[in-house]
């Protein structure tokens, strides 16, 4: 196939570019790099050294694999470049990273609140109307995030994949209904993935674009296969309290010897994901497209859920590094259970990777390896909502 990669150069996209690649596709990234720029407004960057994009691109060509092919682009605000770009592609599969990814990062300060809103909505929009425009036959598989279904109003319900049925009432009359599930972000960047929603929903009806959002967990782990070819190819470590991830924070932690960062009672419980199966669920997704004119295809990629405490009781029984509780930066419930439909993935063949796999020591080593990159001073969250 034909793979447009927007976003190809971050913590998920550049291990995905590689993935398909490997496999023989052919891929182009497109990326303003401004994830780089991000390192340096908040200085810190990834624990791993990161490479030049062009450099990581020499190093995957010299491996013998098919070589990946790069562009600069402002997706959110070059919509010319973008619509010139997918006329002479003609992707078969657009996969669209092209978002601020954090939610403490959305919430630091008008500023980033603003940013966050501008850019991701106006990232969707721009590839959504690019598409109708230029390459109206090619699937778009977008990365979502299991926080549009919120956390503290679920009652024990298994999170379905995206779609409800429902029963509304109103004027003393009922209609049973299928409707997408209702959203409750936790925060701004979550609320943008639930704007994508109903802009997906809109462009599938209307312009009969074939479109698969996927509501993924929270990514743990670090390499996948491609990337621990050679070091120039190794992907994002991030840490510090705006980027890093609750997982690879507590290895990252424990490799230094600082205590786990508990926030609240660590009873949020949330879902989660190695980055290999991210890669490996993006493939499934791009492989089995919704028809053209069907609504948009909600997967859930997600492996399994966990208590953030008994994560870090976890991690603290297998290193020795104590548990500090603090304060909880966000306005979240306190403790909450979760329950997570995954069906369709797993029926396409996905073969999910466990905590209990083994690849958390894989995740302490490289944290123990690039310790003495780490700031101490930006593991602790300040973004406070």
């Amino acid at each position: 196939m034909k793979v447009l990669i927007l976003g190809g150069d971050g913590f998920c996209g550049w291990p995905t570019s590689l993935h398909f690649a490997a496999r023989d596709h052919e891929v182009t990234i497109a990326d303003n790099l401004v994830r780089r720029e991000t390192d340096r407004e908040l200085g810190c960057g990834s624990l791993t050294p990161i490479a030049s994009i062009n450099d990581r691109l020499s190093a995957w060509a010299a491996t013998g694999n098919r070589p990946v092919n790069a562009i600069r682009l402002d997706v959110a605000r070059d919509y010319d470049g973008l619509v010139t770009l997918l006329r002479r592609q003609q992707p078969d599969v657009i996969v669209h990273f092209a978002e601020q990814r954090a939610a403490p990062y959305s919430m630091k300060s008008p500023r980033h609140k603003r940013y966050t809103v501008d850019n991701n909505v106006s990232a969707t929009h721009g590839v959504l109307c690019a598409m109708v425009e230029a390459a109206p036959d090619a699937h778009l598989v977008h990365l979502g995030t299991m926080g549009v279904y919120g956390y503290g109003k679920t009652r024990g319900l298994e999170i379905p994949e995206g779609y409800i049925d429902a029963t509304l009432r109103s004027g003393g009359q009922s209609a049973d209904v299928d409707i997408l599930y209702p959203t409750d972000p936790g925060s701004v960047y979550h609320m943008t993935k639930s704007l994508d929603q109903i802009l997906f929903q809109f462009y599938a009806k209307n312009d009969r674009l074939a479109i698969t959002d996927l509501h993924q967990g929270i990514v743990w782990g670090t390499n996948t296969p491609e990337t621990d070819l050679v070091d120039e190819l190794v992907n994002r470590f991030d840490y510090d309290g705006d980027y890093g991830t609750v997982l690879n924070r507590f290895l990252m932690q424990a490799a230094i010897g600082h205590p786990l960062t508990v926030h609240g009672t660590g009873g949020q419980t949330r879902a989660f994901i190695h980055v290999r199966d991210t890669v490996r669920c993006i493939e499934l997704a791009a492989h089995n497209p919704p028809p053209r004119g069907a609504r948009v295809r909600i997967m859930n990629q997600m492996t399994e859920t966990h208590r953030v405490r008994d994560l870090a009781d976890m991690i603290s029984g297998m290193t020795g590094v104590p548990v500090q509780a603090m304060d909880n930066p966000r306005k979240e419930a306190a403790e909450n259970d979760l329950r997570v439909a995954n069906d369709t993935l797993v029926n396409l063949g996905l073969k999910p990777t466990r905590l209990s796999d083994g690849l958390m020591q894989e995740v302490f080593d490289v944290a123990m390896r690039h310790a003495n990159r780490c700031d101490r001073s930006k593991i602790v969250a300040t973004a406070r909502w």
